[in-house]
């Protein structure tokens, strides 16, 4: 990390001292909820709550400082339809009022958290910028990257691409993630000015509440590119499944938060546009776990990785290959070069070699895990880590989206730069990052990480001023 400026201390002081002076004083949006009137048990354990890392890149230029604001929000595993299905009314006046994808965003392949995610910040699909999964290998390194692994997520060497943080720090525009994967990671030497180290049991309304804190800074520290997440879609998609009375509740209570988001917007009169979008959507899951050993000879391997399978040489990903084709109805198998071109999943070696695609809602796994042992903190409430234990989870995600439309993710923008009324058709997400870079007026035609996959003429027809 490197700080530019002569008293660093004073300076990290100071950005604190706002943040946290203006958190103190920001009013709730919905003050006949629940969380309006915490207990004092509560309150105690609120107040032992992380304050975000500020990171001083200086202040905003004076160009800037006179641009529009993005707020992006990741609602994890909210699926395209919840929005009608669980009657979500705050997300549902946000498209009225801007633009919206009725029949869901395209999730890239495999439509899983970090893979999307990141996607979505770089507008490369994850054979490019190589977070193939929330798990996985690179033969090179010799070394596995793992969601659960914290020294590896904050690793910059594991990322590809120019994420939009570091788009906008790049270019000197102040940008603030509160929660997102690959944040907290130091990427091309950057992370961003203010950030948060994930963790689950933060709660909502308090994400909210910094969110707007943040926009109440001075004019030249205030972050114009912030990020926002919630998992609890996700969470009681795998636990319960998209059609439990759970997973309305955790739609009822993501679609509060907007609510209180935009609540909290109306007030401060300044011209943000909000995206909120999702990762991927779920759908139930049929039958257990189906370990993929079974039918080959574990000694050809030299790793594995949830479903990703790394041979130890070019005859023995040929073996395997062979052991695997024909097997079952459940899952489809293919050699690197040979994968099929919609899924944009071929060629990087993270991917493994052969690689294995379910066929429907089906649990792959090259292995069983080894007999169980204390779950690592916070795993309950951590939606990368549902569903890999022993137990099977009652839903699932990671599929082929052209063949499982219950993987489509929802997409919503409202804000000074959107039109009113748009409804768009399925788009893939990759196309979100040029458009974002688009309202920020960032340069995205030299990247330094090479040209992008997304294209900002998907979404032109949302904005306002396309040109």
């Amino acid at each position: 990390m490197r700080l530019n400026c002569k008293n660093p201390c004073r300076r990290r002081a100071g950005v604190f001292a706002w943040i946290l002076f203006i958190g103190s004083f920001v009013p709730c949006a919905t003050p006949g909820a629940a969380r309006g009137q915490q207990p004092p048990q509560q309150q105690a354990a609120a107040q032992a709550l992380a304050a975000p890392i500020v990171v001083d890149h200086g202040p905003n230029s004076a160009g800037q400082q006179a641009k529009h604001y993005v707020i992006l929000v990741s609602l994890d595993g909210f699926r395209y339809d919840y929005t009608q299905k669980y009657d979500a009314k705050n997300l549902a006046a946000l498209g009225s009022r801007g633009a919206s994808a009725p029949d869901g965003m395209i999730p890239a392949y495999p439509s899983i958290t970090f893979p999307n995610h990141y996607t979505i910040v770089t507008g490369l699909y994850p054979e490019h910028h190589g977070i193939v999964g929330n798990a996985f290998y690179d033969p090179a390194r010799k070394q596995v990257y793992s969601y659960h692994d914290p020294q590896a997520e904050a690793d910059g060497t594991w990322y590809g691409g120019t994420p939009l943080w570091v788009l906008a720090e790049q270019q000197g525009m102040r940008a603030a993630c509160f929660f997102w994967p690959g944040s907290e990671a130091d990427i091309q030497g950057v992370r961003p000015s203010y950030y948060m180290k994930y963790d689950p049991k933060y709660p909502n309304h308090k994400r909210v509440e910094q969110v707007l804190a943040w926009l109440q800074l001075p004019p030249e520290q205030r972050p114009h590119f912030i990020t926002l997440y919630f998992s609890d879609t996700d969470s009681a998609g795998h636990a319960h499944g998209p059609d439990s009375p759970e997973e309305a509740a955790a739609v009822h209570e993501v679609d509060t938060e907007i609510g209180r988001l935009e609540a909290g917007l109306a007030k401060l009169n300044l011209p943000v546009d909000v995206i909120v979008l999702a990762d991927h959507g779920m759908i139930k899951v049929e039958g257990d776990w189906l370990n993929l050993d079974q039918y080959l000879d574990a000694s050809l391997l030299e790793k594995s990785e949830e479903s990703f399978i790394y041979a130890k040489s070019e005859a023995d990903a040929t073996k395997i290959y062979d052991s695997l084709n024909g097997k079952s109805d459940k899952f489809r198998v293919y050699r690197s070069g040979h994968v099929p071109e919609s899924l944009h999943f071929d060629g990087n070696p993270r991917e493994g070699d052969p690689l294995v695609v379910a066929t429907g809602p089906y649990l792959l796994r090259a292995s069983a895990p080894p007999p169980p042992s204390p779950a690592p903190p916070n795993a309950a409430a951590n939606p990368a880590m549902m569903g890999h234990g022993n137990a099977p989870p009652v839903g699932m995600h990671g599929y082929d989206p052209a063949h499982m439309p219950e993987m489509k993710a929802i997409f919503y923008a409202a804000g000074p730069d959107i039109r009113t009324g748009v409804k768009l058709p399925p788009f893939e997400n990759v196309n979100v990052y040029p458009l974002i870079a688009h309202i920020l007026d960032l340069d995205i035609a030299n990247l330094k990480t090479g040209p992008i996959d997304g294209k900002l003429t998907v979404l032109q027809g949302v904005l306002k001023n396309p040109h």
